[in-house]
């Protein structure tokens, strides 16, 4: 089997969580990685022994694990991870790198799909839907306050963007690295609000941008995620794509 896929997992004090995350990682798509990377963002848990006795037992693909000193955010383990996804494609040829992330709120058994729809397509990014089923988010758990927001956000963004999508706000994300040869990840944020300016990017690039549904999932994890100041960020970059901040 070809190993054209790199796949990495930003993980930040979820060290109940991160074990039966990788465990959940089909067969099929460790067989297909070249390199699964775990990074640790300065955890003040044991998230990085989680990590470390993963990697060492690991015998289906190869993990690696790097960790940062202190906590430095989001959007520097996204580049991180991105990062990485350049040099694994020059290096090995790698067409594909997912992002999934740690604290076990997207499923696993979505990437394969999300691979399958950009083999299928000419789309640069493949994004997981929790609003595209019916009832999804709600079964799921989501806490009314962010499904709600959610919609509202995604809906203002919709009005800006090219592409339109039913779930901007997911973090299950795959990209072709093809496209991330094209992405100046020193101009992007280095906050939650990254993914919303990757896709605004390739949005005002005429890239195409597709999503599939995914699974909802709540399970009364902490988030980091500061709800207001998130808000704002979203729609700062909705007002950057209409002055061609990112074209």
């Amino acid at each position: 089997m070809t190993r054209d896929l790199f796949l990495f997992i930003p993980a930040y004090n979820v060290e109940r969580e991160l074990l039966d995350l990788l465990k959940s990682i089909p067969s099929s798509v460790l067989l297909r990685t070249a390199e699964l990377l775990i990074v640790n963002d300065g955890s003040a848990d044991k998230t990085l022994a989680v990590a470390k006795k993963f990697a060492d037992e690991e015998i289906r693909t190869s993990v690696r694990v790097e960790s940062f000193a202190k906590n430095s955010g989001y959007g520097a383990v996204i580049k991180t991870g991105l990062l990485r996804a350049k040099e694994l494609a020059g290096l090995l040829n790698v067409k594909f790198a997912v992002c999934l992330h740690g604290d076990g709120q997207y499923p696993a058994k979505s990437i394969l799909p999300m691979i399958e729809t950009l083999e299928g397509s000419d789309a640069v990014i493949c994004q997981g839907s929790r609003h595209a089923l019916q009832g999804g988010p709600r079964e799921g758990r989501m806490p009314l306050y962010k499904f709600l927001g959610g919609k509202l956000l995604t809906f203002i963004e919709n009005c800006v963007f090219m592409n339109k999508l039913s779930d901007r706000h997911s973090g299950l994300i795959a990209y072709r690295t093809s496209y991330l040869k094209k992405l100046n990840l020193k101009k992007l944020s280095g906050s939650f609000d990254i993914d919303l300016e990757i896709l605004a990017t390739a949005d005002a690039q005429k890239e195409k941008l597709l999503e599939i549904p995914i699974e909802t999932r709540y399970a009364g994890e902490v988030s980091n995620l500061r709800v207001i100041p998130y808000g704002f960020r979203v729609l700062r970059v909705a007002l950057r794509r209409l002055r061609g901040f990112y074209g």
